[in-house]
């Protein structure tokens, strides 16, 4: 969705006027962004019937020059936020066109009235009534929380001990205090290490580990998304066995959710919300243009309108659809949503039914598209965000954290390597943690966490770093765990000599830097 718009005829000229008032060099879009925002700040709500309010015959101004790239989400946040609608919405340029001419009219009376009156006067005034509206304003989530969903899980709010390994001079047991909020703000977890370092054995103990603590409230799912083979499922079926987790091999068996169902589908609103937010993720994670974004939505829209509330359309029903809106035009869109259809990798779980009360291991086949296996991966993430969101923050009882979930991502470099992947997962870390869902992501290496625009380690607490590549990067190495110089030398001397099965870590449990033998879950 573009965003480039004119002001009216009439509006051009009082820009002009309204920059020279602003020290020599300011450009005029600089009056647009602050005219948008003054006459969100006043509050005014424009109608549909008032679209045409303002010719479009003035100033002309393409989205980058509005916005600047990195402004961009900011300001369609505030429409977003000031209509409660998604942002994705159709409307939103208009409502942008709206705002500024309106802004821009509203700044040119207020000057004219007062002639004394300063632009840095305005500035300072305006500037100061924001800030103080900050302490008062309430965010509404009504947009996307989905009323009709009613999913609830429940939480252990006991301590959760881990047992992570050994201190290989005294052979004495190094438990983590998980959940204990007076040593972590959140229980996040990242893992790094080569292939066949043991990586994997260190997750299937610690989600073992936190199933038997748990007495097995806390249910996890392991998101295998390059597919497990039948040889693998000889190593894993004791693991499956002791957590009692269900084995699902999509598409072979498909997956216990309706990935719609986020949606509200009773408020038109937000139905019509979620629904963008649906089409969002499919045309983002399928890198589908705009014009195929909005057949599909109007495939999906249509697909409701059979439903009753609290019922949610399938993909072969959206198919249907969207092969009678494009006829013989077949092209991406199609073909992706004809294999969500056609491999019924979802599947509706029976009333009541929910997958988040169990222990699942999801392996997502390596002979499904990129597109499919991609698209499927973040369906599921975007529901298990979307449900948890929904749900009380869990207590904070005695310093520890009431937990209910566990969202493991293996081989998590492949998403940290698009930023169209990065946008969920940051979201995730960063407002999930309250709901009492920890986050483990296991990667090959640890330059993948470190992305120029977010540092995805830094929002794991708790880090472990088994034998990479890479060993010399003391940089990265320090970063990666949160070491300081002295502590970086130690950890340097370390992987030097670093063992299969071994580890050096940043948890307050162990000595930073130093080498401890892993707990690792054997078939036996």
């Amino acid at each position: 969705m573009q965003i480039n718009i004119r002001t009216s005829e009439a509006n051009q000229e009082i820009v002009r006027k309204l920059t020279n008032k602003l020290p020599a060099g300011t450009k005029e879009n600089v009056i647009a962004r602050i005219a948008l925002g003054y006459s969100l700040q006043n509050g005014r709500k424009f109608s549909n019937s008032e679209f045409n309010l303002y010719d479009s015959k003035g100033k002309e101004y393409k989205e980058h020059t509005i916005f600047d790239a990195k402004y961009r989400d900011f300001f369609v946040a505030l429409i977003s936020q000031h209509y409660g609608i998604y942002k994705m919405h159709e409307n939103i340029p208009k409502y942008v066109k709206l705002h500024i001419d309106h802004g821009i009219e509203l700044m040119d009376n207020l000057f004219n009235n007062n002639n004394n009156y300063t632009f840095f006067d305005f500035l300072i005034e305006h500037l100061d009534k924001g800030i103080s509206m900050l302490d008062t304003v309430t965010v509404s989530l009504d947009a996307v929380k989905n009323n009709s969903q009613n999913i609830e899980k429940t939480f252990f709010k006991e301590p959760i001990k881990i047992n992570v390994g050994k201190n290989t001079s005294t052979n004495e047991d190094i438990l983590l205090g998980f959940n204990d909020t007076n040593v972590y703000n959140n229980c996040h977890i990242a893992v790094a290490g080569s292939s066949g370092t043991g990586k994997t054995q260190f997750a299937l103990e610690l989600l073992n580990q936190i199933s038997n603590e748990s007495n097995h409230h806390v249910s996890f799912i392991y998101l295998d998304f390059k597919g497990l083979k039948d040889d693998d499922l000889k190593y894993f079926q004791p693991f499956f066995d002791k957590t009692k987790a269900s084995f699902i091999d999509a598409p072979n068996t498909p997956f216990p959710i309706n990935p719609l169902s986020f949606i509200d589908s009773i408020n038109e609103v937000n139905k019509q919300m979620g629904v963008d937010k649906f089409v969002d993720i499919i045309c983002k994670y399928s890198n589908i243009g705009i014009k195929q974004r909005g057949t599909l939505r109007e495939a999906t829209l249509e697909a409701f309108l059979s439903k009753k509330p609290g019922e949610y359309p399938s993909f072969p029903e959206i198919y249907e659809n969207l092969l009678e809106i494009v006829g013989d035009k077949r092209d991406t869109l199609t073909e992706i949503i004809d294999e969500l259809s056609r491999y019924n990798i979802f599947k509706d779980p029976k009333k009541g039914a929910t997958f988040l009360n169990q222990n699942i291991y999801l392996s997502l086949s390596g002979d499904l598209s990129n597109s499919v296996r991609f698209t499927s991966l973040f369906l599921i993430i975007n529901y298990i965000y979307n449900t948890f969101m929904n749900m009380d923050s869990t207590p904070t009882e005695n310093g520890y954290r009431g937990m209910r979930y566990i969202l493991l991502i293996d081989e998590a470099h492949v998403i940290f390597k698009e930023k169209k992947y990065q946008d969920i997962l940051e979201k995730i870390l960063r407002e999930i943690r309250s709901k009492g869902v920890s986050v483990i992501m296991l990667s090959q290496g640890i330059d993948e966490f470190n992305q120029s625009n977010f540092d995805f380690s830094s929002m794991c607490e708790m880090s472990f770093l088994l034998d990479i590549k890479d060993k010399t990067n003391t940089k990265a190495i320090n970063k990666f765990l949160g070491l300081s110089d002295k502590d970086g030398i130690k950890a340097a001397r370390s992987l030097e000599k670093i063992q299969k099965g071994q580890a050096i870590s940043n948890i307050k449990e162990f000595t930073k830097g130093e080498l401890f033998e892993l707990k690792q879950f054997y078939a036996s």
